[in-house]
């Protein structure tokens, strides 16, 4: 499997925004993307501005079809406004797991 973990921190006030953005992604995995294996979307108990997703992919052909699509494109329309800061991305191969 290949791993994204996504570190991404909004401007105050924007986080109900934020939050809807990514839900409307994790949305479209659920309903288009049989090889995203997983999309895990948290928020930061302690800094309410900060959001995680984890994502797991088949593999890279996989990984490139979320990127690309639509749900995605839209996702960052949203979000470079109201970002505070670059969005911090960790890709990785997945060495082990608990289902």
């Amino acid at each position: 499997m290949i791993c994204i973990t996504a570190v991404i921190r909004t401007r105050a006030g924007e986080e109900e925004t934020m939050k809807r953005a990514l839900l409307d992604v994790a949305r479209h995995v659920q309903e288009a993307e049989p090889d995203t294996r997983a999309f895990f979307v948290s928020q930061d108990t302690g800094d309410g501005r900060i959001f995680t997703t984890y994502e797991r992919f088949t593999d890279k052909a996989a990984m490139d079809r979320h990127n690309n699509s639509a749900a995605v494109a839209r996702f960052f329309a949203t979000a470079k406004p109201i970002l505070d800061g670059e969005v911090v991305l960790h890709i990785g191969l997945e060495v082990s797991a608990k289902s």
